[in-house]
């Protein structure tokens, strides 16, 4: 989404707007995952976000950790909901948790979009697609690098007894 870049003092008009403003050259999606047990994400950048490039995501996921059940939390975006990307998932042992309506905030990862676009994104005027797609993979290798593991929400409920995350290798 086009954001006006930020200035000290009242102008008339911003001082500047991202050469995309107008998008002539289109727009890019990213499609993202992030992992509780390492905190780490992991993400693709696509020109556009259809249940195929959703489904290359999750077999993506599925070849970074075969033989484990993957669990993958989604919101209620139609291409998350497709036929094939639900037959390939149970066939892949890949659960699709899906969060109620208007109750995306609930999504961990939406705090790390928050967070890319606050460090990645705003203020800035990047001049290509090329350009925005390697600040945002600039960021994501800083944040990757100092990654906690999410393991320390909801210390008390019963639903941490089933819940076991690996320790985290030295």
């Amino acid at each position: 989404m086009p954001r006006k870049s930020k200035a000290w003092g009242v102008v008339r008009r911003p001082r500047g707007l991202r050469a995309a403003y107008n998008r002539h050259n289109g727009v890019r999606h990213m499609l993202a995952a992030l992992d509780l047990a390492t905190g780490k994400l992991y993400y693709r950048i696509r020109p556009c976000k259809r249940w195929r490039e959703f489904l290359d995501l999750l077999k993506a996921l599925r070849a970074r950790w075969p033989g484990e059940k993957l669990y993958v939390v989604l919101d209620n975006f139609s291409p998350h909901k497709h036929a094939k990307v639900r037959a390939w998932a149970a066939v892949h042992q890949v659960e699709l948790v899906f969060l109620p309506t208007f109750a995306s905030w609930l999504n961990w990862i939406e705090a790390e979009f928050a967070a890319l676009r606050y460090f990645a994104l705003n203020g800035t005027g990047h001049r290509s697609h090329e350009e925005q797609s390697a600040a945002i993979a600039a960021y994501i290798r800083w944040r990757n690098a100092r990654a906690e593991p999410k393991t320390n929400f909801a210390p008390g409920s019963p639903i941490r007894q089933w819940t076991e995350y690996p320790a985290k290798a030295a």
